[in-house]
């Protein structure tokens, strides 16, 4: 069964979490390393439950795990086996997953509320190079090497238990295909995919987003599509143009609306300025039915979506 379809039935709105690298940065961590936040998963993997944790509390009805940066490639080029890279890999979401269950597991957890989701994190072959590449698009891969890429990572993650599958930050429609022709070897999983954009109309490469949309919709194992790591004022005018190309549900999880260096690994500029709360609800007045956070946004981003959310 299709998971999203499952909430979107009985709720209106199923609220993801916010940003996990910048949170686990907020709690002391150095991520100044290719790995990002599935570093974490080797140091110190309580603190990535803490974070998803924090989130449930805040009113996320979905823990996006700690694997966006989680390769096999990655992982073995920092010395660790296949073997260890995979258990790795599918730790990111037992962890989720022990975090959801312990929460769910008290009642007053349960009012007013679907239990979560565990959506697995599958980042673009872009966030693997590190070089900022998943915000341009621009590998010199055919859609095959793409398959050959992800198919492991995506295997183990929907071995793990994962309830859904989250294609994020997809830069290029190839990438985003090859992932599609990979699903349809799982059957019975679902994915959303969610593509970086680079204005209101176009993702990172430059593909119209409305083309985007249009592709996907032809596909049953595609559960939502939409946009993540976006600047806010984009958001709109996107959501407005996928909605005219597909009848699925639609994601957005933009970032605080800071702009990422990739070659100096920081954030620049100030974040949008209206509350992310704010911003949220007009997203949702526009069409969006899952709608978070990505980098740089808290916990209390999500509660100022759950506050309006959840009015009885």
């Amino acid at each position: 069964m299709n998971p999203i379809e499952n909430i979107l039935q009985k709720f209106p709105l199923l609220i993801l979490d916010g940003a996990m690298a910048t949170e686990l940065e907020r709690h002391g961590c150095d991520l100044n390393d290719s790995l990002w936040s599935a570093k974490i998963l080797m140091e110190n993997p309580d603190l990535i439950k803490q974070v998803h944790m924090d989130y449930f509390t805040a009113g996320a009805d979905c823990a996006i795990t700690a694997s966006y940066q989680a390769t096999i490639e990655g992982f073995v080029k920092n010395g660790l086996s296949e073997t260890e890279a995979l258990n790795l890999i599918q730790a990111s979401v037992r962890v989720a997953v022990q975090a959801r269950d312990e929460f769910w597991g008290i009642a007053e957890n349960r009012l007013n509320r679907p239990k979560p989701l565990v959506a697995a994190s599958v980042g673009p072959y872009g966030a693997f190079l590190a070089d900022g590449s998943e915000y341009r698009g621009d590998y010199q891969l055919t859609e095959e090497e793409l398959m050959d890429f992800h198919r492991p990572r995506m295997k183990a993650l929907i071995d793990a238990g994962a309830d859904i599958l989250a294609c994020e930050t997809i830069p290029c429609l190839q990438e985003a295909r090859a992932i599609v022709r990979l699903l349809e070897g799982f059957p019975g999983a679902y994915a959303w995919i969610s593509f970086s954009a680079k204005d209101e109309l176009h993702i990172s490469d430059g593909t119209p987003v409305a083309a985007c949309a249009d592709w996907l919709d032809k596909h049953e194992q595609v559960a939502a599509v939409g946009i993540n790591c976006t600047p806010p004022q984009y958001t709109e005018a996107l959501i407005k143009e996928m909605q005219s190309h597909t009848a699925k549900p639609i994601v957005v999880y933009p970032n605080s609306g800071e702009q990422y260096d990739a070659n100096a690994k920081a954030w620049h500029g100030t974040s949008s300025g209206e509350t992310y709360g704010c911003s949220a609800h007009s997203w949702y007045e526009s069409g969006a039915r899952l709608i978070g956070g990505c980098c740089r946004t808290k916990p209390e981003d999500i509660k100022a979506i759950a506050a309006w959310a959840r009015k009885s």
